[in-house]
C-alpha cells in the first residue's frame, strides 16, 4: 500500500508565501527594465575635426588614393528596432588625389563638384547588436547621394568600446560609380576599376536621444 506524503497547511503557506514573493520579484525586475530598455536610443555626432575620409581606386597600373572632407555627420538610432535617421555630408569639392590633372578630371567630369558640391548618406536601418560598453560590428543601409542621385547602400560598421562618451568607429562603403550612371575615367592606356572603396574614420560623441512625446 502506497504512502501518501502529506503537508502540514503551515508548509504549505510558507511555500506559497515564497512563490508569491519571488513571482513579484520577477514582476518588478520586467517592469523596471522594460522602460529603460526601450528608451535605449542614441545619437552619435560625428566630429568633423577627428574624421579622416579616404577612398581608394584600383586601376590596371596603380591603385589611387585620395581623401575627402566631412562637413557634418549625425546619426540617431535604435539598437531595439534597428530604425535609423540623420545624415552623413560629404564636401565634395575637398576630394583630393595628389594630383592636380586627375583632380581636376574628377571634379569638373566624373562627380561635377561645384554643381552638386555635397556628397550625403541617410541612414535608414541598422542591424546587428549594439552594445555601448563593448566593440560592436554593425551594418547601417540608408540612401547615398551622389551627383544629386539617391542610391541604396549598406555599409559595415566596426565601433570600439566608447570612453567618456567618445564613440570611435570605422565605416566602409563600396561605391558602384560605373554603375550609378557617372563617367568612367578610364583611357586606352589605364583602365580603372568600376568601384571606389571608401572608408571613414571617425569620431563621435555618443549621448543618449529624446525621443519626441
Amino acid at each position: 500500500m502506497s504512502k501518501v506524503s502529506v503537508i502540514p497547511s503551515g508548509a504549505r503557506d510558507l511555500l506559497s508565501a515564497r512563490e508569491s514573493v519571488v513571482m513579484l520579484l520577477a514582476l518588478a525586475a520586467v517592469i523596471a527594465l522594460a522602460p529603460s530598455l526601450g528608451a535605449q536610443q542614441y545619437v552619435a555626432t560625428l566630429d568633423a575635426a577627428q574624421t579622416k575620409i579616404e577612398y581608394s581606386v584600383d586601376s590596371s597600373l596603380h591603385t589611387v588614393h585620395g581623401t575627402f572632407t566631412l562637413k557634418n555627420g549625425e546619426i540617431h538610432f535604435d539598437p531595439s528596432s534597428g530604425k535609423a535617421s540623420g545624415r552623413i555630408v560629404v564636401d565634395a569639392t575637398s576630394g583630393d588625389s595628389g594630383n592636380k590633372s586627375r583632380d581636376k578630371k574628377m571634379h569638373q567630369e566624373i562627380l561635377e563638384s561645384k554643381k552638386y558640391p555635397e556628397i550625403v548618406f541617410t541612414p535608414q536601418q541598422v542591424t546587428g547588436t549594439f552594445n555601448p560598453h563593448t566593440a560592436s560590428q554593425l551594418e547601417i543601409s540608408g540612401t547615398f547621394q551622389l551627383r544629386g542621385q539617391d542610391h541604396p547602400l549598406t555599409a559595415t560598421i566596426s565601433v570600439e568600446p566608447p570612453e567618456e562618451a567618445l564613440a570611435h568607429s570605422t565605416v566602409h562603403f563600396t561605391i558602384p560609380y560605373i554603375k550609378w550612371g557617372l563617367k568612367d575615367p578610364s583611357t586606352w592606356l589605364l583602365h580603372a576599376s568600376d568601384t571606389v572603396k571608401l572608408e571613414i574614420q571617425a569620431t563621435a560623441k555618443l549621448t543618449r536621444d529624446q525621443p519626441p512625446h
